[in-house]
């Protein structure tokens, strides 16, 4: 029985490592995306719009990272302010800001 056990918890390991969540696959979409525009210049890396905003955040901020929107061309940085989570949108054209959600 322990056998029949062990051969199961084999399979569903073995299954569950190829298996990549519905989300994360979009995120590596987005991120082939951003670098795509990037390369054929119609985006700001992201390094430069990192070095135009972390700046202008209070200095509390802690910057936690960034996703990109391929469909709206924007990214959006994250950080935490005294335990919250803050996303700014920023143009990725441009570097201008679109909205800050608290």
């Amino acid at each position: 029985m322990k056998t029949i056990s062990a051969l199961f918890a084999a399979i569903a390991l073995t299954a569950s490592v190829g298996a990549v969540p519905a989300h994360a696959q979009q995120g590596r979409g987005d991120q082939q995306s951003a670098r795509a525009e990037m390369q054929a210049g119609r985006i700001l890396p992201i390094r430069d719009i990192e070095r135009r905003i972390i700046p202008r955040m209070e200095p509390d901020d802690e910057y936690i990272g960034f996703e990109y929107d391929a469909t709206a061309q924007a990214y959006r940085l994250k950080f935490i302010r005294n335990g919250r989570m803050i996303w700014v949108d920023v143009d990725a054209q441009t570097a201008r800001i679109l909205r800050v959600s608290r």
